[in-house]
């Protein structure tokens, strides 16, 4: 969908003229959305492959900034989600909306929403098949639910690392956290690419073929690196050692940390930030390291995370962001 939707009739739409002229189009004229007439969708089967289902919800203030431009928003929204089906190595197919539009949230910052969101489910390949919108006197928050298809019994888990494996990351980590600092006038950032990544990550849907044949377990990297290799090594029932010396960087986030006193504090600090959406991971030891990833510790036996920075040990804390 190109452009803003048409100019509505006189008169304001109520919440199901809004529907109809916002969100109808996203369905992707999907049947089972029934053109978002009805109050319940039809999801149809796939032979032999399993539905994966993941929601999360982003919050202003909290997952962006207070006054963000709305179709920032959708998109984001819709890139979270999406990178959870992609640690799972589900291929994404369909997802349902619920949004609380805030107090003074005009009509034009609805249809921008609306764009936004357009823009992406078309990218992704994904069809909107019913959801919600309320009004609040508190914060805007939106929330999808993405569902993806996974051959039967594939799914990746974070369950399943073994002692002896490799632990990897895909693509660069830290650029999310350095962006945030970036949005927040705090770290020079002349080319935009910083606050770009923070605000509009790219799901690896990408690796969905690579984790399904190599990944003993896989997580996406939202709260941050130590915390979403901790939770693996949680459900695995293992030990990890990370060595953040060996995390990938971007040339920017290399850049910065030249320039830091305490690079021991500094690679925590980006090993700890969140918001890369990258996709942490183990692998048997055997197997050859594939293109895109980044080997940064093993699978122990045991339990907790042991981590390194500057090739001393260092005390993580929780290891990221954790909701209270």
């Amino acid at each position: 969908m190109s452009g803003l939707p048409p100019d509505p009739p006189t008169g304001k739409l109520d919440e199901f003229g809004e529907i109809a002229r916002l969100f109808r189009p996203l369905t992707r004229g999907a049947p089972g959305a029934f053109d978002l007439t009805d109050d319940a969708a039809i999801i149809p089967q796939r032979a032999g492959f399993d539905l994966v289902v993941t929601k999360d919800a982003i919050v202003e203030g909290v997952h962006f900034p207070v006054g963000e431009a709305p179709e920032l928003v959708a998109r984001k929204l819709v890139r979270v989600n999406l990178s959870d089906l992609a640690a799972k190595a589900a291929e994404p197919f369909a997802a349902f909306l619920a949004v609380a539009w805030p107090q003074g949230f005009s009509d034009r910052d609805r249809e921008h929403f609306a764009m936004g969101l357009a823009a992406d489910l078309e990218a992704y390949g994904v069809s909107l098949m019913g959801g919600d919108t309320v009004t609040t006197p508190g914060s805007f928050m939106c929330t999808l639910t993405a569902m993806g298809w996974v051959p039967a019994g594939r799914m990746v888990r974070r369950a399943g690392a073994r002692p002896g494996d490799k632990l990897l990351v895909s693509g660069t980590i830290g650029d999310a956290t350095l962006g945030l600092a970036a949005v927040k006038g705090e770290v020079d950032d002349p080319d935009g690419r910083l606050a770009h990544r923070y605000r509009l990550p790219e799901p690896r849907v990408d690796l969905r073929e690579t984790l399904r044949r190599h990944a003993t377990a896989a997580a996406d990297v939202s709260d941050g690196l130590i915390a979403d290799a901790r939770h693996i090594a949680e459900a695995s029932g293992v030990g990890l050692q990370i060595d953040l010396d060996r995390i990938p960087l971007s040339g920017a986030a290399a850049t910065w940390l030249e320039h830091q006193a305490d690079v021991g504090a500094s690679l925590l600090r980006l090993g700890t930030g969140g918001d890369d959406y990258e996709v942490v991971c183990t692998m048997a030891s055997g197997v050859r390291k594939p293109a895109g990833f980044t080997v940064i510790g093993e699978v122990r036996e045991g339990h907790g995370v042991e981590v390194l920075a500057a090739g001393r040990p260092v005390d993580p804390g929780q290891g990221g962001w954790r909701h209270g």
